[in-house]
């Protein structure tokens, strides 16, 4: 299957930001989405917006860091759809903060979302793509991992570990799966909302004077995603012109 149209694609973190404009730019493209985040609410008003739009939608309350969740997730989209062709995993936190601080859960929360989250997509997804002989994995991960800041380096270790296990699977995947990396740069979403305050006013800062919309993002996602067979867009970085 080539193009959006007609492909089955799982989102996680779809409950706003990048993942929510994903699911509705692929929607729109002819693509059935099933949506997966932590709130029921905003999961249900999201499949109501795309099915008043003409699309289809199915959800399922989705926390990444429980494996059970994403064979959930992944069970809905062949119950509901017959298949699955795509599994963009989005969701992730940036918890940071100097290392002198030893916020150590929160250490722990960003390596249980940020790549153990990846992780269990992989172990839900990969066993029905190899059955299918097709499948597309998108993965989120950021510039952070690209260049590293003080107060990121957590969170910047779970977005190249990301960018690893990426690069680790496409070469075990053979020429029927295809792995892509998405790397964000500043996107006006809630990211910073679980920031301490005084980094949080910094991001906050930035996104609001340079940070790109989240469909800027999910634009670059659907573009690795309707590329023909035969076809793995690997990498993509997507940031303002702004951003050094």
């Amino acid at each position: 299957m080539t193009g959006i149209a007609g492909k089955v694609v799982a989102v996680t973190g779809a409950g706003g930001g990048i993942g929510e404009a994903t699911a509705l730019l692929l929607a729109e493209r002819g693509a059935r989405v099933v949506l997966g985040a932590r709130r029921a609410e905003r999961l249900q008003a999201l499949a109501a917006r795309i099915e008043r739009a003409g699309g289809q939608a199915a959800w399922a309350c989705t926390d990444v860091t429980r494996r059970a969740d994403l064979a959930g997730l992944v069970r809905v989209a062949r119950e509901r759809f017959g298949r699955l062709d795509v599994l963009v995993s989005n969701a992730g936190v940036g918890l940071i903060s100097p290392l002198d601080e030893l916020r150590v859960e929160d250490w722990e929360q960003m390596i249980d979302v940020n790549l153990k989250g990846v992780l269990y997509g992989i172990a839900a997804a990969l066993p029905v793509f190899r059955e299918q002989g097709s499948g597309h994995f998108v993965h989120t991960a950021s510039v952070a991992g690209l260049t590293i800041s003080p107060t990121m380096s957590v969170y910047a270790a779970t977005k190249n570990a990301v960018r690893a296990v990426s690069e680790g699977l496409r070469q075990e995947a053979g020429d029927s799966l295809r792995v892509t990396v998405v790397s964000p740069g500043f996107v006006r979403t809630d990211f910073a909302d679980s920031m301490l305050p005084a980094l949080r006013e910094r991001i906050v800062e930035q996104m609001d004077r340079m940070g790109l919309p989240p469909d800027a993002v999910a634009r670059a996602i659907a573009f690795a995603v309707e590329q023909p067979e035969g076809v793995d867009v690997g990498d993509i970085v997507v940031r303002p012109t702004a951003q050094t």
